[in-house]
C-alpha cells in the first residue's frame, strides 16, 4: 500500500541550496517525488546565533511505513554528511516528515504530524504552496488557515 507523507526539509550548513538537491535525488526508489515547493530562505528558529536556512517542502508516495520511512530518512541524513548537534542547532540536513496520510502517530521515535508545524512560517508557507487544503488531522484546520496565524516576517523566496 502506498502512502502520502509531507516532508520537510532544510539546510542552514555548506551549499545549503546543494544540501536540498542532493536529499531530494536520494529519496528514490523509497519514495517517489510528487512535488516539490518553492525553496525559501529563513531565519533560524530555536537557536537564533546561526545561519539563515533554506528550507523546503515535498510531497512523496512511499510503501515504507512510518517507522521505517523515520529509519530510512536518519539513515538518509547521516549519509548527507549530518553530524549530531543539539536541538534546533545548526545542520547541514534535516529531514522531518510533517504528515503520513492523515494519520495520527506518536509513539517514542515518531510524533506525527509534526507537533510544531502549525507553530512554524518556516514550514507552513512552502508547505502552504503545495497544499493548501491539506487539513491537519489533529487540529482540524487546513494548511491555509495555520498560515493565516502565523508570523511570516523573514521567510523569503530564495532566488
Amino acid at each position: 500500500m502506498n502512502h502520502i507523507v509531507y516532508l520537510a526539509l532544510g539546510s542552514n550548513m555548506g551549499n545549503r541550496l546543494a544540501n536540498l538537491k542532493a536529499a531530494i535525488s536520494n529519496l528514490p526508489p523509497q519514495m517517489t517525488v510528487k512535488v516539490k515547493s518553492p525553496v525559501y530562505e529563513t531565519p533560524p528558529w530555536g537557536f537564533k546565533e546561526q545561519d539563515a536556512f533554506l528550507n523546503q517542502v515535498l510531497k512523496v508516495e512511499t510503501g515504507l511505513a512510518p517507522e521505517p520511512l523515520l529509519r530510512h530518512l536518519k539513515r538518509l541524513e547521516v549519509a548527507l554528511g549530518r553530524v549530531p548537534n543539539f536541538q534546533n542547532g545548526p545542520r547541514l540536513i534535516d529531514i522531518d516528515i510533517l504528515f503520513f496520510d492523515s494519520m495520527i502517530i506518536e509513539t517514542p521515535p515518531l510524533v506525527v504530524p509534526h507537533p510544531r508545524l502549525h507553530e512554524r512560517a518556516f514550514v507552513l508557507v512552502p508547505l502552504n504552496d503545495i497544499a493548501p487544503e491539506f487539513v491537519h488531522p489533529l487540529l482540524n484546520k487546513s494548511i491555509s488557515e495555520l498560515l493565516s496565524t502565523c508570523d511570516t516576517e523573514g521567510v523569503n523566496l530564495y532566488p
